[in-house]
Protein backbone atom coordinates (compact mmCIF):
# COMPACT_ATOMS: atom_id res chain seq x y z
CA UNK A 1 0.00 0.00 0.00
CA UNK A 2 1.11 3.25 -0.72
CA UNK A 3 2.55 5.45 2.11
CA UNK A 4 0.73 9.30 0.70
CA UNK A 5 3.35 10.75 3.44
CA UNK A 6 6.26 9.05 1.04
CA UNK A 7 4.56 10.71 -1.86
CA UNK A 8 4.74 14.31 0.07
CA UNK A 9 8.24 14.28 0.86
CA UNK A 10 9.11 13.11 -2.79
CA UNK A 11 7.47 15.89 -4.32
CA UNK A 12 8.80 18.61 -1.62
CA UNK A 13 12.65 17.33 -3.32
CA UNK A 14 13.93 19.53 -5.56
CA UNK A 15 16.33 19.78 -8.54
CA UNK A 16 19.53 21.55 -7.78
CA UNK A 17 20.39 24.20 -10.59
CA UNK A 18 24.19 25.04 -10.10
CA UNK A 19 25.99 28.67 -10.46
CA UNK A 20 29.33 27.26 -11.20
CA UNK A 21 32.16 30.10 -10.22
CA UNK A 22 35.30 28.14 -10.40
CA UNK A 23 38.13 30.65 -11.98
CA UNK A 24 40.69 32.00 -10.15
CA UNK A 25 40.21 35.44 -10.28
CA UNK A 26 37.09 37.35 -9.82
CA UNK A 27 36.16 39.00 -13.49
CA UNK A 28 34.04 36.49 -14.56
CA UNK A 29 31.63 36.61 -11.43
CA UNK A 30 28.98 39.70 -12.61
CA UNK A 31 28.06 37.89 -16.08
CA UNK A 32 26.98 35.56 -13.86
CA UNK A 33 25.81 36.76 -9.84
CA UNK A 34 22.81 38.41 -10.66
CA UNK A 35 21.20 35.54 -12.49
CA UNK A 36 21.75 33.56 -9.69
CA UNK A 37 20.37 35.49 -7.64
CA UNK A 38 17.04 36.22 -9.65
CA UNK A 39 16.79 32.73 -9.92
CA UNK A 40 16.64 32.06 -6.41
CA UNK A 41 14.56 34.35 -5.61
CA UNK A 42 11.65 33.78 -8.37
CA UNK A 43 12.08 30.05 -9.00
CA UNK A 44 11.34 27.67 -5.86
CA UNK A 45 10.88 24.65 -7.26
CA UNK A 46 14.75 24.27 -7.60
CA UNK A 47 17.48 24.21 -5.25
CA UNK A 48 19.85 27.48 -6.61
CA UNK A 49 23.27 26.42 -5.77
CA UNK A 50 26.72 28.71 -5.64
CA UNK A 51 29.82 26.32 -6.34
CA UNK A 52 32.89 28.68 -5.38
CA UNK A 53 36.17 27.98 -6.12
CA UNK A 54 37.68 30.13 -3.08
CA UNK A 55 36.06 32.29 -0.09
CA UNK A 56 37.42 35.61 -2.08
CA UNK A 57 35.17 34.50 -5.14
CA UNK A 58 31.96 33.77 -2.92
CA UNK A 59 32.79 37.14 -1.30
CA UNK A 60 32.76 38.93 -4.77
CA UNK A 61 29.72 37.16 -5.31
CA UNK A 62 27.82 37.92 -2.38
CA UNK A 63 29.11 42.03 -2.77
CA UNK A 64 26.79 42.21 -6.18
CA UNK A 65 23.93 40.41 -4.39
CA UNK A 66 20.74 41.61 -2.28
CA UNK A 67 20.59 40.57 1.29
CA UNK A 68 17.32 38.61 -0.36
CA UNK A 69 19.44 36.38 -2.98
CA UNK A 70 21.65 35.99 -0.82
CA UNK A 71 19.71 33.92 1.71
CA UNK A 72 17.85 32.20 -1.10
CA UNK A 73 20.70 30.60 -2.12
CA UNK A 74 22.77 27.81 -1.06
CA UNK A 75 26.33 27.79 -1.19
CA UNK A 76 29.19 25.26 -1.75
CA UNK A 77 32.86 25.23 -1.84
CA UNK A 78 34.93 23.65 -4.14
CA UNK A 79 38.41 23.59 -1.86
CA UNK A 80 40.54 21.34 -2.96
CA UNK A 81 42.26 19.72 0.26
CA UNK A 82 45.13 21.46 1.59
CA UNK A 83 47.58 18.68 0.83
CA UNK A 84 47.10 18.84 -3.12
CA UNK A 85 47.03 22.24 -3.80
CA UNK A 86 50.36 22.52 -2.18
CA UNK A 87 51.09 19.59 -4.15
CA UNK A 88 49.82 21.51 -7.08
CA UNK A 89 50.66 25.27 -6.82
CA UNK A 90 53.75 25.16 -8.60
CA UNK A 91 52.17 23.88 -12.09
CA UNK A 92 48.71 26.10 -11.31
CA UNK A 93 51.59 29.39 -12.01
CA UNK A 94 51.86 28.30 -15.77
CA UNK A 95 48.29 26.10 -16.13
CA UNK A 96 45.12 26.80 -14.28
CA UNK A 97 45.31 22.91 -13.25
CA UNK A 98 43.37 23.65 -9.46
CA UNK A 99 40.26 24.86 -11.68
CA UNK A 100 40.10 21.08 -13.77
CA UNK A 101 41.06 19.68 -10.12
CA UNK A 102 38.04 21.14 -8.07
CA UNK A 103 35.61 19.91 -11.14
CA UNK A 104 37.05 16.64 -11.06
CA UNK A 105 37.74 16.42 -7.07
CA UNK A 106 33.74 17.59 -6.48
CA UNK A 107 32.32 15.75 -9.86
CA UNK A 108 30.19 13.58 -7.86
CA UNK A 109 28.06 16.57 -6.10
CA UNK A 110 28.16 18.26 -9.60
CA UNK A 111 26.76 15.45 -11.39
CA UNK A 112 23.65 14.81 -9.66
CA UNK A 113 22.26 18.50 -10.93
CA UNK A 114 20.00 19.45 -13.37
CA UNK A 115 21.97 22.20 -14.65
CA UNK A 116 25.28 23.55 -14.37
CA UNK A 117 25.46 27.10 -15.22
CA UNK A 118 28.90 28.52 -15.99
CA UNK A 119 30.84 31.82 -17.49
CA UNK A 120 33.62 29.53 -18.69
CA UNK A 121 34.35 26.61 -21.27
CA UNK A 122 36.67 24.44 -18.38
CA UNK A 123 33.38 22.73 -16.95
CA UNK A 124 33.00 20.90 -20.15
CA UNK A 125 36.00 18.84 -19.40
CA UNK A 126 33.40 17.30 -16.99
CA UNK A 127 30.78 16.80 -19.41
CA UNK A 128 33.42 14.88 -21.63
CA UNK A 129 34.28 12.64 -18.58
CA UNK A 130 31.37 11.72 -17.89
CA UNK A 131 30.43 10.50 -21.55
CA UNK A 132 32.65 8.14 -21.32
CA UNK A 133 30.28 6.18 -18.47
CA UNK A 134 27.62 5.18 -20.73
CA UNK A 135 25.83 3.26 -17.88
CA UNK A 136 25.24 6.10 -16.08
CA UNK A 137 21.93 7.73 -17.67
CA UNK A 138 21.74 10.66 -15.86
CA UNK A 139 23.99 13.93 -16.85
CA UNK A 140 23.37 17.51 -16.05
CA UNK A 141 22.44 20.11 -18.95
CA UNK A 142 25.69 22.41 -19.71
CA UNK A 143 24.59 26.46 -19.77
CA UNK A 144 27.15 28.80 -20.91
CA UNK A 145 26.73 32.67 -19.91
CA UNK A 146 29.61 33.83 -21.96
CA UNK A 147 31.89 36.43 -20.03
CA UNK A 148 32.27 39.20 -22.17
CA UNK A 149 30.97 40.21 -25.82
CA UNK A 150 34.04 40.44 -28.12
CA UNK A 151 34.96 39.89 -31.35
CA UNK A 152 38.08 37.50 -31.24
CA UNK A 153 37.71 33.47 -32.11
CA UNK A 154 37.70 32.67 -28.55
CA UNK A 155 34.16 34.30 -28.62
CA UNK A 156 33.28 31.46 -30.36
CA UNK A 157 35.67 28.75 -29.73
CA UNK A 158 34.66 25.58 -31.09
CA UNK A 159 34.56 23.95 -27.64
CA UNK A 160 30.87 25.82 -27.62
CA UNK A 161 29.24 23.65 -29.48
CA UNK A 162 29.19 21.50 -26.25
CA UNK A 163 27.04 23.71 -24.60
CA UNK A 164 22.92 22.60 -24.43
CA UNK A 165 22.05 25.96 -24.04
CA UNK A 166 24.02 29.40 -24.59
CA UNK A 167 22.86 32.64 -23.04
CA UNK A 168 23.90 35.24 -25.05
CA UNK A 169 24.02 39.17 -24.49
CA UNK A 170 23.07 40.20 -28.00
CA UNK A 171 21.91 38.97 -31.67
CA UNK A 172 25.77 39.77 -32.89
CA UNK A 173 26.49 36.82 -30.28
CA UNK A 174 24.05 34.96 -31.41
CA UNK A 175 26.00 35.27 -35.65
CA UNK A 176 28.95 34.49 -34.47
CA UNK A 177 28.16 31.58 -33.29
CA UNK A 178 26.22 30.44 -35.86
CA UNK A 179 28.46 31.68 -38.58
CA UNK A 180 31.82 29.74 -37.00
CA UNK A 181 29.17 26.46 -37.05
CA UNK A 182 29.46 26.73 -32.96
CA UNK A 183 25.49 26.59 -32.57
CA UNK A 184 22.24 27.20 -33.99
CA UNK A 185 19.92 30.27 -33.24
CA UNK A 186 17.52 27.17 -31.46
CA UNK A 187 20.72 26.75 -28.69
CA UNK A 188 21.04 30.62 -28.29
CA UNK A 189 19.09 32.65 -26.01
CA UNK A 190 18.98 37.04 -25.97
CA UNK A 191 19.15 38.54 -22.38
CA UNK A 192 21.20 41.20 -22.28
CA UNK A 193 24.29 41.55 -20.88
CA UNK A 194 23.64 40.92 -17.68
CA UNK A 195 27.11 42.89 -16.03
CA UNK A 196 25.53 46.08 -17.35
CA UNK A 197 23.07 45.32 -14.03
CA UNK A 198 25.44 46.72 -11.78
CA UNK A 199 25.66 50.18 -12.89
CA UNK A 200 21.79 50.61 -12.43
CA UNK A 201 22.15 53.98 -10.14
CA UNK A 202 25.64 54.30 -10.25
CA UNK A 203 27.52 57.35 -11.08
CA UNK A 204 31.04 57.98 -12.77
CA UNK A 205 33.49 58.41 -10.07
CA UNK A 206 36.41 60.84 -9.50
CA UNK A 207 39.96 59.47 -9.06
CA UNK A 208 41.68 62.58 -10.09
CA UNK A 209 41.71 66.17 -7.88
CA UNK A 210 42.39 67.98 -11.46
CA UNK A 211 39.83 68.49 -14.33
CA UNK A 212 42.40 66.89 -17.33
CA UNK A 213 40.97 64.71 -19.32
CA UNK A 214 41.42 60.85 -17.85
CA UNK A 215 42.46 57.74 -20.41
CA UNK A 216 42.21 54.55 -19.36
CA UNK A 217 45.04 51.97 -20.75
CA UNK A 218 43.35 48.59 -20.54
CA UNK A 219 45.56 46.06 -21.95
CA UNK A 220 45.04 42.25 -22.39
CA UNK A 221 47.10 39.42 -20.49
CA UNK A 222 47.35 37.45 -23.83
CA UNK A 223 51.06 37.61 -24.77
CA UNK A 224 50.46 37.41 -28.27
CA UNK A 225 48.12 40.12 -28.87
CA UNK A 226 48.71 42.45 -25.43
CA UNK A 227 50.18 45.62 -25.97
CA UNK A 228 51.56 45.41 -22.74
CA UNK A 229 54.81 43.73 -23.41
CA UNK A 230 56.12 45.80 -26.07
CA UNK A 231 54.20 49.46 -25.80
CA UNK A 232 53.63 49.32 -22.30
CA UNK A 233 56.27 51.06 -20.70
CA UNK A 234 56.30 53.72 -23.62
CA UNK A 235 52.48 54.37 -22.87
CA UNK A 236 53.21 55.06 -19.28
CA UNK A 237 56.27 57.20 -19.61
CA UNK A 238 54.33 59.35 -22.20
CA UNK A 239 51.39 60.25 -19.72
CA UNK A 240 54.63 60.75 -16.79
CA UNK A 241 56.03 63.27 -19.18
CA UNK A 242 52.67 65.29 -19.66
CA UNK A 243 51.32 65.59 -15.49
CA UNK A 244 50.45 68.54 -17.05
CA UNK A 245 47.94 67.82 -19.53
CA UNK A 246 46.38 64.16 -18.79
CA UNK A 247 45.50 61.56 -16.55
CA UNK A 248 45.91 58.26 -16.52
CA UNK A 249 44.36 54.63 -14.78
CA UNK A 250 46.33 51.75 -15.58
CA UNK A 251 44.28 48.60 -15.24
CA UNK A 252 45.05 45.81 -17.00
CA UNK A 253 43.06 42.95 -17.28
CA UNK A 254 43.11 41.40 -13.86
CA UNK A 255 44.76 38.20 -14.99
CA UNK A 256 47.99 39.88 -16.94
CA UNK A 257 49.70 40.42 -12.99
CA UNK A 258 48.23 37.14 -11.92
CA UNK A 259 50.86 35.82 -13.34
CA UNK A 260 54.86 36.45 -13.94
CA UNK A 261 55.14 34.18 -17.14
CA UNK A 262 52.42 33.95 -19.52
CA UNK A 263 51.87 31.36 -21.99
CA UNK A 264 49.57 31.48 -25.19
CA UNK A 265 48.94 28.15 -26.22
CA UNK A 266 46.87 29.21 -28.92
CA UNK A 267 49.61 30.98 -30.62
CA UNK A 268 52.54 28.69 -29.05
CA UNK A 269 53.85 31.82 -27.87
CA UNK A 270 55.49 32.03 -23.86
CA UNK A 271 56.51 35.62 -22.84
CA UNK A 272 57.66 37.41 -19.78
CA UNK A 273 55.65 40.01 -18.05
CA UNK A 274 57.68 43.27 -17.79
CA UNK A 275 56.81 44.91 -14.53
CA UNK A 276 56.39 48.42 -14.16
CA UNK A 277 58.77 51.08 -13.21
CA UNK A 278 58.63 52.07 -9.04
CA UNK A 279 58.57 55.98 -10.46
CA UNK A 280 54.90 55.62 -11.98
CA UNK A 281 53.44 54.98 -8.81
CA UNK A 282 54.44 57.52 -7.32
CA UNK A 283 52.85 60.10 -10.18
CA UNK A 284 50.45 62.42 -9.20
CA UNK A 285 48.17 61.95 -12.62
CA UNK A 286 49.09 58.03 -13.28
CA UNK A 287 46.67 55.44 -10.88
CA UNK A 288 48.04 52.00 -10.73
CA UNK A 289 45.69 49.34 -10.18
CA UNK A 290 46.72 45.46 -11.32
CA UNK A 291 45.04 43.39 -9.00
CA UNK A 292 41.63 45.01 -7.15
CA UNK A 293 38.34 44.74 -7.60
CA UNK A 294 37.95 47.90 -9.77
CA UNK A 295 39.36 46.20 -12.70
CA UNK A 296 36.39 44.18 -13.51
CA UNK A 297 33.46 46.28 -11.58
CA UNK A 298 33.46 48.74 -14.21
CA UNK A 299 34.54 51.70 -12.27
CA UNK A 300 37.38 52.34 -14.57
CA UNK A 301 35.56 51.55 -17.44
CA UNK A 302 32.62 53.95 -16.20
CA UNK A 303 34.55 56.76 -15.22
CA UNK A 304 37.17 57.60 -17.93
CA UNK A 305 37.20 59.86 -20.69
CA UNK A 306 39.12 57.60 -22.93
CA UNK A 307 40.11 54.13 -23.67
CA UNK A 308 43.64 52.43 -24.97
CA UNK A 309 43.49 48.89 -25.17
CA UNK A 310 43.97 46.21 -27.87
CA UNK A 311 41.63 42.96 -27.21
CA UNK A 312 40.02 43.19 -24.43
CA UNK A 313 36.22 43.10 -24.69
CA UNK A 314 36.22 45.52 -21.89
CA UNK A 315 36.00 47.82 -24.85
CA UNK A 316 32.26 46.89 -24.69
CA UNK A 317 32.05 47.84 -21.19
CA UNK A 318 33.40 51.06 -21.93
CA UNK A 319 31.19 52.39 -24.61
CA UNK A 320 27.59 51.54 -22.42
CA UNK A 321 28.57 55.30 -22.56
CA UNK A 322 30.13 56.24 -26.11
CA UNK A 323 33.33 58.00 -25.79
CA UNK A 324 36.84 57.89 -27.79
CA UNK A 325 38.73 54.79 -28.49
CA UNK A 326 42.12 53.73 -29.39
CA UNK A 327 43.57 50.34 -29.95
CA UNK A 328 47.03 49.08 -30.40
CA UNK A 329 47.42 45.87 -32.97
CA UNK A 330 50.45 44.28 -32.30
CA UNK A 331 49.83 40.92 -34.30
CA UNK A 332 46.99 41.19 -37.26
CA UNK A 333 48.79 40.82 -40.62
CA UNK A 334 46.55 43.20 -42.23
CA UNK A 335 47.58 45.09 -45.20
CA UNK A 336 46.74 49.01 -45.39
CA UNK A 337 43.01 49.61 -46.35
CA UNK A 338 41.66 46.30 -45.25
CA UNK A 339 39.31 45.89 -42.41
CA UNK A 340 40.16 45.51 -39.12
CA UNK A 341 40.78 41.70 -37.69
CA UNK A 342 38.10 42.37 -35.17
CA UNK A 343 34.90 44.41 -35.73
CA UNK A 344 35.24 46.15 -31.60
CA UNK A 345 38.65 47.97 -33.72
CA UNK A 346 35.67 49.99 -35.81
CA UNK A 347 35.35 51.85 -32.78
CA UNK A 348 38.07 54.06 -33.23
CA UNK A 349 41.56 54.39 -34.97
CA UNK A 350 43.78 51.28 -34.60
CA UNK A 351 47.81 51.62 -34.53
CA UNK A 352 50.62 49.86 -34.71
CA UNK A 353 52.99 51.32 -31.87
CA UNK A 354 53.16 53.47 -29.24
CA UNK A 355 54.41 56.47 -31.14
CA UNK A 356 51.70 56.47 -33.28
CA UNK A 357 49.13 56.04 -30.43
CA UNK A 358 51.00 59.03 -28.97
CA UNK A 359 50.25 61.44 -32.02
CA UNK A 360 46.65 60.83 -31.97
CA UNK A 361 45.37 61.14 -28.06
CA UNK A 362 45.43 65.37 -28.68
CA UNK A 363 42.50 64.68 -31.14
CA UNK A 364 40.81 62.65 -28.78
CA UNK A 365 37.66 64.60 -28.37
CA UNK A 366 37.23 64.71 -32.45
CA UNK A 367 37.90 61.34 -32.60
CA UNK A 368 34.37 60.60 -29.73
CA UNK A 369 32.19 62.49 -32.12
CA UNK A 370 33.43 61.02 -35.38
CA UNK A 371 32.94 57.42 -34.26
CA UNK A 372 29.93 58.04 -31.74
CA UNK A 373 27.76 56.45 -34.23
CA UNK A 374 29.49 53.35 -35.53
CA UNK A 375 29.61 53.02 -31.57
CA UNK A 376 25.99 53.17 -30.88
CA UNK A 377 25.00 51.16 -33.45
CA UNK A 378 27.45 48.19 -32.82
CA UNK A 379 26.55 48.64 -28.49
CA UNK A 380 22.94 48.18 -30.27
CA UNK A 381 24.11 45.07 -32.04
CA UNK A 382 25.97 43.51 -28.94
CA UNK A 383 24.07 44.31 -25.87
CA UNK A 384 20.28 43.86 -26.35
CA UNK A 385 18.46 46.77 -24.36
CA UNK A 386 15.13 45.63 -25.95
CA UNK A 387 13.26 44.29 -23.12
CA UNK A 388 13.54 46.98 -19.89
CA UNK A 389 14.18 44.41 -17.42
CA UNK A 390 17.28 43.29 -16.04
CA UNK A 391 19.27 41.43 -17.95
CA UNK A 392 19.47 39.04 -15.23
CA UNK A 393 15.99 38.34 -14.73
CA UNK A 394 16.36 37.91 -18.51
CA UNK A 395 18.74 34.97 -17.87
CA UNK A 396 16.59 33.69 -14.88
CA UNK A 397 13.34 33.32 -16.92
CA UNK A 398 15.59 32.02 -19.92
CA UNK A 399 17.13 29.47 -17.58
CA UNK A 400 13.75 28.14 -16.35
CA UNK A 401 12.05 28.00 -19.37
CA UNK A 402 14.96 25.89 -21.07
CA UNK A 403 15.05 23.39 -17.39
CA UNK A 404 11.21 23.00 -17.60
CA UNK A 405 11.78 21.85 -21.33
CA UNK A 406 14.24 19.10 -20.55
CA UNK A 407 11.30 17.30 -18.63
CA UNK A 408 8.80 17.71 -21.19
Amino acid sequence: MNNPRHKKAAASVKSDVIFLFNHDAGHQVAHLAGIAGAFALREKAYRAIVAFGSDVTRKEVERLLTPEQIAALHWRSLALPEWLKTLTNGLNRLVPVHRILRLYWHNAFLRKSVAIVSTERTCLTLKRHWAKFRRRTHRPAFVCVPHGAGDRNVSFHPAFRDFDLLMVSGQKVVDQMVDAGVSTPERCRIIGYPKFDILRGRTPETFFDNKKPTFLYNPHFDPHMSSWFDHGADILEFFYQNADRYNLIFAPHVMLFYKKVHISPEYRVTRTRPDIDPKYYDAPNIRIDVDSARLFDMSYTLSADVYIGDVSSQVYEFLHRPRACFFIDTHSAAVPGSAPEYDFWNNGPVVRTAKQLIALLPDHAQIAAQYRKAQEQRMAYTADQSDPRPASERGAEALRQYIESLAS
